[in-house]
């Protein structure tokens, strides 16, 4: 009888703070419903037939409950304490591996809904002779260069030289070892310390549901997904308007008296008009303008909660039921704290689902901080019918 022998390694850096995410606990900790982070990285890679080791690298003082988070891994796991930085957080993952594993594979804890296709992606390539390989997704967002007062300084920021660079990132072991000794400082990825010793870093497609979890809205994103179920769709969007004072104030289906309008082709709800263009995009149906742009005139001063329902019903033609919605305003005003229960009422009730209201200031940044408008980021999870 012969027994396998494991030659890859999977390293979860799992020491962050998650002070930035409002918790008291590591973030590696925090629940995202039926598990917490970790624990969902475990689950991705209970589904793996490759055969792998597991460290995770957790907090000081963190080891025990880092393994018992592991407990329902069928792979091997083992805890080691992380340090300062993440650099040296992997070099202590690093330290803890056996001679006998030739590729390694790190992946943040931070980016737990990962699915497990990358994974093999990446270890893939490694295995066809690359000595590292990266997750990358395609920028699709236009690009400026911006100075220090906002102002934008050019324009033609070349796209298709760019990508989002995201986790697992796999590595010949010894090659990686040996950059990892060529090197100080702190380095914000492991392929930026193999390009430092002069390797060569491939990349492979990567995912959006690979997202980091660093704020809070992270996070809820992320429960949102979670509570949709792994066949869910999820859009993001976001919706920005000047303020016009000649307009009655329309934000979240409210109407605010004595508040400043905003600008727009309907009634410049940048609320409902972010969570329309998260459903469209969700159900993979364009956006706002393309339905309710101004060469429509029929929508011309119109309430956004027509376009609301005209989305709904559009992505329910297309099979799909909304699962819940999260919406996040960016102004220095209206005051949203207290009006967000009957806020949430009003979204929910249209919307068929629940959604939570948010709000937030941008310490006097840019369009909003400055008082000349306001913005809302909405992410809307389907699922479907």
């Amino acid at each position: 009888m012969t027994t396998s022998v494991v030659t890859t390694a999977v390293i979860i850096v799992a020491a962050g703070s998650g002070v930035r995410l409002g918790s008291k606990a590591p973030k590696a900790f925090v629940s995202l419903g039926t598990e917490t982070i970790l624990e969902a990285c475990i689950s991705t890679l209970n589904a793996w037939t490759r055969h792998c080791i597991i460290v995770v690298v957790a907090p000081e003082g963190w080891m025990k409950p880092a393994q018992d988070l592991s407990s329902h891994s069928v792979h091997p796991v083992t805890a080691v304490p992380g340090g300062a930085t993440r650099t040296q957080s992997v070099r202590n993952g690093m330290a803890a591996l056996s001679p006998d594993v030739s590729t390694v594979l790190i992946h943040d804890a931070a980016r737990a809904l990962m699915p497990l296709e990358v994974f093999e992606r990446v270890a893939d390539a490694l295995s066809h002779g690359q000595s590292a390989a990266i997750p990358v997704l395609p920028v699709v967002d236009t690009l400026v260069r911006v100075d220090a007062d906002t102002r934008v300084t050019s324009d033609g920021v070349d796209r298709a030289e760019l990508g989002v660079v995201q986790t697992p990132q796999g590595f010949r072991t010894a090659d990686l070892l040996e950059a990892y000794k060529n090197i100080s400082g702190d380095f914000t990825d492991d392929a930026s310390v193999m390009r430092a010793a002069g390797h060569d870093v491939v990349t492979v497609a990567g995912n959006p549901q690979g997202f980091k979890i660093t704020y809070r809205e992270d996070l809820e994103r992320a429960r949102m997904v979670v509570a949709g179920g792994q066949s869910s769709r999820v859009g993001t969007a976001m919706d920005v308007h000047r303020f016009d004072a000649d307009s009655p104030l329309w934000l979240a289906g409210l109407e605010w008296p004595g508040e400043k309008g905003l600008q727009g082709h309907s009634d410049g709800d940048v609320v409902v008009h972010a969570i329309v263009d998260a459903l469209l995009q969700a159900a993979g149906m364009g956006d706002l303008g393309a339905h309710f742009g101004s060469d429509r005139p029929e929508f011309a001063g119109a309430r956004s909660s027509v376009f609301l329902t005209h989305a709904l019903g559009l992505v329910r033609d297309a099979g799909f039921k909304v699962v819940s919605v999260g919406v996040q305003v960016m102004a220095n005003s209206p005051k949203i704290g207290p009006r967000r229960d009957e806020a949430q009422k009003v979204l929910s009730d249209l919307v068929g689902a629940p959604v939570a209201l948010s709000a937030t200031t941008t310490d006097g940044l840019g369009l909003t901080g400055r008082g000349e408008g306001a913005a809302a980021l909405a992410t809307a999870v389907l699922a479907p019918l």
